[in-house]
């Protein structure tokens, strides 16, 4: 069995729920660290009226006991406050207002005509309802307990915008000295960001596209920092730790392109200016002056920091809409709207945290199983014993 979970739940709907499995016991974990990733994700400048209803804060029904995991699936519940106004829309039963919110008209860009015509649905709220960004709230709760795991071993992730609509931003090249610093800065941002003097032109684009009913994309980089080498295989395409993490990302909504590392920039040089460098000396044992790879070599951690960059597309909902079809009447009219941000690319950038958590705690379990802490603790420190004593791996 390997560590995985699983989400559940519609965007108005009662809640969302998870289930997070086959995470080792004596992990700590409590409902004040979830609740602080839930908060990260509520904030961004350009987000929507829905975040000024919501408090995100997290149920735990099982799996964790005075404060740590228990080794059985954990199983947590957080509520849409916004029900209130859409149960007799969304309920499980008879709903008395059906008709009310029905989606006949899809948004291009979104799952609403392509899910429809998959499940054969005439109401296309059946579809957006669970398409909707909302359920990654679900998502930020179980990255935070893969963050508690892989804190347990000095491992730490990272994320900061790299650009919003049209505005790049200057970002920090993050290392074991300055994660810290780069983490609390960006979190005391509206966008994100540790570029203070782009802020204002970031905010003027979202404030533009407002005004304009547009929305905007833009991109992210997130990272972990102590994995060791060996995490991922070479030997299957499934195995691959690039491939897992890509896939990861590439689930969050409305992300449409990923690069491990300076993968795209790398395209374009000769080899002799992408691949890092191998140096060794007695006082530091193996090491690179570069990490252009992003960390992985051949779908294994190389012991560097591992790290991607992740686009995301001006999200689907305009509120001066694209032309659609009206497939009740068949004829053209705009799209319908639905209560939507402007841009949510600072939330998406905390998504990423969690789904390269996930991708690096999974591989982490894979490579040093166990079902306890302790068991996995002392697997990882003879591995390292290993590392220093036969491959003078200096990053101990």
């Amino acid at each position: 069995m390997v560590l995985r979970f699983v989400t559940s739940g519609e965007s108005h709907g009662k809640g969302l729920i998870g289930i997070v499995e086959q995470m080792p016991a004596g992990v700590e974990i409590g409902e004040k660290d979830i609740n602080r990733e839930l908060q990260r994700r509520q904030k961004g400048y350009g987000r929507g009226g829905r975040m000024k209803i919501e408090s995100d804060r997290v149920e735990i029904f099982s799996g964790i006991r005075n404060g740590y995991s228990l080794g059985s699936p954990i199983a947590y519940l957080i509520r849409n406050q916004d029900f209130e106004n859409w149960q007799e829309i969304m309920a499980a039963g008879e709903c008395k207002r059906h008709e009310e919110k029905i989606i006949n008209r899809p948004r291009p860009g979104h799952a609403d005509l392509a899910g429809a015509m998959k499940y054969n649905q005439v109401d296309m709220r059946n579809i957006l309802e669970r398409a909707s960004a909302r359920e990654t709230a679900a998502r930020v709760a179980a990255g935070a307990m893969f963050k508690k795991l892989l804190e347990s071993f000095n491992i730490r992730v990272y994320s900061q915008v790299r650009s919003i609509g049209p505005v790049q931003v200057k970002t920090w090249q993050v290392n074991e000295q300055n994660w810290q610093v780069l983490m609390e800065r960006v979190d005391k941002s509206p966008l994100h960001s540790v570029d203070a003097e782009k802020a204002p032109l970031m905010m003027e684009a979202i404030d533009q596209a407002r005004v304009k009913g547009e929305s905007l994309g833009g991109s992210f980089e997130v990272g972990v920092i102590g994995v060791p080498p060996g995490l991922g295989n070479h030997i299957s395409w499934e195995s691959r730790l690039d491939s897992q993490i890509s896939a990861l990302l590439m689930s969050i909504p409305a992300i449409k392109a990923v690069e491990i590392g300076e993968g795209i920039a790398n395209s374009a040089e000769p080899g002799s200016r992408v691949h890092d460098e191998i140096f060794y000396t007695e006082s530091e044992g193996l090491y690179r002056e570069s990490n252009r790879a992003g960390g992985i070599e051949g779908g294994i951690s190389n012991g560097e920091m591992v790290w991607a960059r992740a686009y995301m597309k001006p999200i689907p909902t305009l509120y001066k809409p694209l032309t659609s079809v009206n497939t009740k009447l068949w004829q053209e009219e705009k799209a319908d709207i639905e209560r939507s941000d402007i841009t949510a690319v600072p939330a998406a950038a905390i998504v990423g945290e969690s789904m390269l958590a996930f991708a690096i705690a999974r591989a982490f379990l894979d490579k040093f199983s166990g079902d306890s802490l302790d068991e996995i603790r002392k697997s990882y420190e003879e591995y390292q014993a290993y590392l220093k004593r036969v491959w003078k791996w200096g990053k101990i």
